[in-house]
């Protein structure tokens, strides 16, 4: 009997993972836009590029404090009402920044208390993503059956991609055409459209009963799980790694003004970079899966990454900057994807919430982590031998898992 033809759309055939999509495309679209134009409005209000690294500081204390205790309440949660509450809060967090921006704010305050209210903020936002993120992960294995988890995984990765590569490169023309206040109007219609959509989900109740597990025994359970589970920990561990390292894109609105002598436009496309490449290998992918040594184009991808961001610290041209990023995106698309199919079929479905956490922990959290590396490194090192040392680290950290890790570099799925 012959096997049914592959069905790339598969996952998107089923009508509540479409919803769910939709509404993430348009939720990411504004965070990642929020998110550019935070940093391009912290550097002209200060013109220090340390102070670009305290955003990713802000989000990250309370985003990594809090990433193992939200995993349990996930997990014992109702999962679509946890994802509505935490989309409506993010509205909130939009509708202050836009409220900061305003000509009459700015004629109140100074641009250091109009710096030190958006830190507030982003620290809350954090506070938020915790919660957030991670839940988008359980939502899916939720709602998709197991032999449908590799397609969907793609088509989730397709879309966060898609809308980080939209929000970034559309943010740039924004700011140039109607400025940071109109451009956070959009931002926030944006988030409460992909509200509506996500609010069309059914309930998704937890699996576990709330007085089954104490607090501290169920997030010791959790990451158990993950330590124990080795092709897990290792592709983790090198997302983490690699990214706190290996992210240039911190610093890219340095790049675009000081270097490439660029415009709020050259800087949103140099922002979106990156995200083209991805989502092209994520379309790519989705046709074509990869079926085979997943684990040693995991690491070999991870490497192409590295030899990219140490490329792109020497160049002086926008159209190899931009190339070399872009490359970078797809090589990372790949380590994604793998990763993320990893996560998803390793993981049990009661310990979702856990693992998700400590799955955004590592990877969420290190981009963060590695803005407010790239903010020190610059400070110290100057801005190009930062990026430099960044991406020389990622290889140092390829070639240590290669041999310490067999395990990930020998696994198929």
């Amino acid at each position: 009997m012959d096997k049914p033809a592959y069905d790339p759309f598969a996952a998107m055939r089923i009508r509540e993972y479409r919803n769910l999509m939709m509404g993430r495309f348009l939720f990411i679209m504004g965070l990642r836009m929020m998110g550019t134009l935070v940093g391009w409005w912290i550097y002209e209000l200060t013109n220090d590029p340390f102070a670009i690294g305290l955003i990713g500081l802000s989000e990250v204390i309370p985003a990594v404090s809090l990433s193992l205790y939200a995993g349990h309440i996930i997990d014992i949660s109702e999962k679509r009402k946890l994802l509505l509450r935490g989309v409506t809060l993010y509205l909130v967090c939009a509708l202050f920044l836009l409220l900061l921006s305003t000509s009459y704010t700015t004629e109140q305050l100074s641009k250091h208390w109009i710096a030190f209210s958006i830190y507030i903020i982003i620290f809350f936002t954090g506070i938020i993503r915790a919660f957030t993120g991670p839940t988008f992960g359980t939502m899916v294995a939720s709602i998709v059956p197991r032999d449908l988890l590799q397609n969907a995984t793609t088509w989730n990765q397709g879309i966060w991609l898609s809308a980080s590569v939209t929000g970034h490169a559309t943010v740039g023309f924004l700011i140039a055409l109607i400025g940071n206040t109109g451009s956070l109007a959009v931002i926030s219609t944006l988030v409460f459209i992909g509200f509506m959509f996500m609010f069309q989900i059914k309930p998704k109740p937890s699996l576990n009963e709330k007085g089954e597990k104490k607090t501290m025994e169920s997030v010791k359970e959790g990451l158990s799980f993950v330590f124990k589970t080795k092709e897990l920990l290792g592709a983790l561990s090198l997302d983490l790694f690699a990214v706190l390292f290996g992210g240039a894109v911190a610093m890219i609105p340095v790049f675009a003004k000081d270097i490439l002598k660029t415009g709020p436009i050259g800087f949103g496309w140099l922002n979106a970079a990156s995200d083209i490449g991805s989502i092209l290998i994520v379309i790519l992918l989705t046709a074509f899966p990869l079926k085979r040594q997943q684990g040693k184009k995991l690491l070999l991808a991870v490497a192409g990454f590295g030899v990219c961001i140490i490329i792109f610290a020497f160049s002086r041209l926008f159209w190899l900057s931009f190339a070399v990023l872009m490359l970078s995106g797809m090589l990372d698309g790949i380590s994604m994807i793998i990763r993320g199919t990893i996560v998803q079929l390793k993981t049990p479905d009661q310990m979702r919430g856990r693992v998700m956490s400590v799955n955004s922990m590592f990877i969420n959290s290190s981009n963060e982590l590695g803005q407010f590396e790239s903010g020190v490194a610059a400070k110290l090192l100057g801005v190009i031998p930062s990026v430099v040392f960044g991406g020389c680290m990622t290889l140092l950290v390829v070639a240590t898992t290669w041999f310490k890790a067999p395990s990930l570099r020998k696994m198929e799925y």
